[in-house]
């Protein structure tokens, strides 16, 4: 076991770094769980194909590029967290009526850009499979967990999600995402992985079907 320390050593900077995150206020404090509401932000997105496993790591590349000054002007944007990740069809909420995303399968991956960028100042992407959009502010019930990015850690954390809220009488809506606020070599025991459930309202309980 020699070798965690110079491991956890490593990566002591990136920790004790604070990586901006979108803005949000806990609204509820659950046992187990948390209801957020986040404000409004801005994310660059892509679609990749599954398994679940390897989404982040196909669309890493392509989002870091885009991050780091492959866009229009060369310019380069300050690093934030987390990256999150949910299958498609998704429902997606925006400024503009809600829409169903036209894809026969796969994952969006996003990242969010920092605060104070807009559509209108953020830059334009050179790769077309880059898409920017605005999420609109939302109430979002969270499970913090660490552990590796797996199909089955995923499906753990979930289920305690669902089963909190059922407790709590709280439906939620729409798919699963999982954000990942660590970079690959962070130890599995140090990570910080969520999922995320969007809480439904009155408006999105009369239009779909809640759970």
């Amino acid at each position: 076991m020699k070798w965690l320390i110079p491991l956890v050593l490593a990566t002591m900077p990136f920790v004790a770094h604070a990586t901006e995150e979108p803005a949000f206020e806990v609204a509820q404090q659950l046992d187990g769980a948390q209801v957020r509401a986040y404000a409004p932000y801005v994310v660059a997105e892509v679609l990749v194909d599954g398994p679940a496993e390897q989404a982040g790591s196909a669309a890493f590349p392509i989002l870091a590029g885009y991050i780091f000054g492959k866009n229009k002007g060369e310019r380069k944007l300050d690093m934030t967290a987390p990256v999150t990740q949910s299958a498609v069809p998704v429902k997606l909420e925006m400024t503009a009526p809600v829409t169903q995303a036209s894809a026969p399968g796969g994952y969006v991956v996003q990242f969010a850009l920092p605060r104070g960028v807009t559509l209108a100042t953020a830059p334009e992407p050179l790769d077309s499979r880059v898409r920017l959009r605005e999420v609109s502010g939302a109430r979002v019930a969270v499970i913090r967990y660490s552990g590796f990015w797996s199909q089955a850690n995923f499906d753990e954390h979930l289920g305690k999600l669902q089963t909190i809220l059922r407790g709590a009488q709280i439906a939620w809506t729409g798919e699963p995402v999982l954000s990942r606020y660590d970079p690959p070599y962070m130890p599995w025991f140090l990570r910080r992985n969520e999922i995320w459930l969007t809480v439904a309202t009155p408006a999105t309980a009369s239009k779909e079907g809640v759970q």
